[in-house]
């Protein structure tokens, strides 16, 4: 038996990454899976790989009457939502003086509005099933400042203020929400595809100094989504190899 058996997720940016882990992660534990992006050869290819229990669907974020679509649709072909993963997302790097205006308000459109849009369209038929769970994905840099990242930190601290707003309101509904904040994760964001260089990442300021795999990740997920968390809702839940501990002093060196 899965934790998941007959179960129906939506997954946002599931075309690659976090998203396609999670996506097989949920279906690997019974669920019925629904993966969207805006990549959508990639989203097809998963959803194809993981087999009869996943469905690809088109979707931006950004875009409320999509949702909208998407909700339907879902409803349609599995029924009712019982957990959401606001898991897309996109950075931009540069200081603050060099991001224009458009960058910045790409940034804030797709990793917040993207997940209220999320919570928002979805609420109705988590109701539906009776109760569930949202999974909103933020980052160890919604736990401190990363220089040159401004526009993706200040996304990713809002989205822990509206996952605790979010679980106050839809506590009786038997709805939880929560955020994750992973570290440095061994995906194309953070590895280079072409010369395998870390991107973004000091491993030295790290106390498990190495890049977390996706599945890590996709465990702690599953943890949360499932009723083997069911007395945790506005909790923050970090997987970031140590990262917030503070300096990490090195290993003495003999003369």
């Amino acid at each position: 038996m899965g934790r998941f058996d007959g179960k129906t997720v939506i997954i946002t940016g599931a075309a690659r990454g976090l998203g396609a882990s999670h996506a097989r992660g949920f279906a690997a534990e019974g669920a019925n899976v629904v993966l969207t992006d805006v990549l959508e050869d990639e989203g097809y290819t998963v959803a194809k790989e993981i087999g009869d229990q996943a469905v690809f669907m088109p979707l931006d974020v950004t875009d409320a009457a999509a949702w909208e679509t998407v909700v339907r649709d879902t409803e349609t072909k599995f029924g009712p939502v019982s957990v959401l993963v606001n898991n897309a997302g996109v950075a931009s790097l540069g200081g603050l003086e060099q991001t224009d205006p458009a960058t910045w308000r790409w940034v804030l459109d797709v990793n917040v509005t993207g997940a209220f849009l999320g919570i928002r369209a979805v609420a109705p038929s988590l109701r539906k099933a009776g109760g569930g769970s949202i999974v909103n994905v933020s980052s160890v840099a919604g736990m401190m400042g990363v220089p040159g990242l401004g526009g993706y930190t200040t996304t990713k601290w809002a989205l822990r203020g509206l996952t605790k707003v979010a679980a106050l309101e839809l506590a009786r509904d038997g709805v939880r929400v929560n955020s994750v904040h992973p570290g440095a994760v061994h995906t194309s964001m953070t590895v280079s595809p072409e010369t395998g260089e870390v991107l973004f990442t000091d491993l030295e300021a790290l106390a498990v100094d190495r890049l977390a795999q996706p599945s890590e990740i996709t465990s702690l997920v599953l943890f949360i989504a499932s009723e083997e968390a069911a007395f945790s809702t506005g909790s923050e839940f970090i997987a970031d190899g140590g990262r917030l501990l503070g300096y990490v002093p090195q290993a003495a060196t003999a003369d």
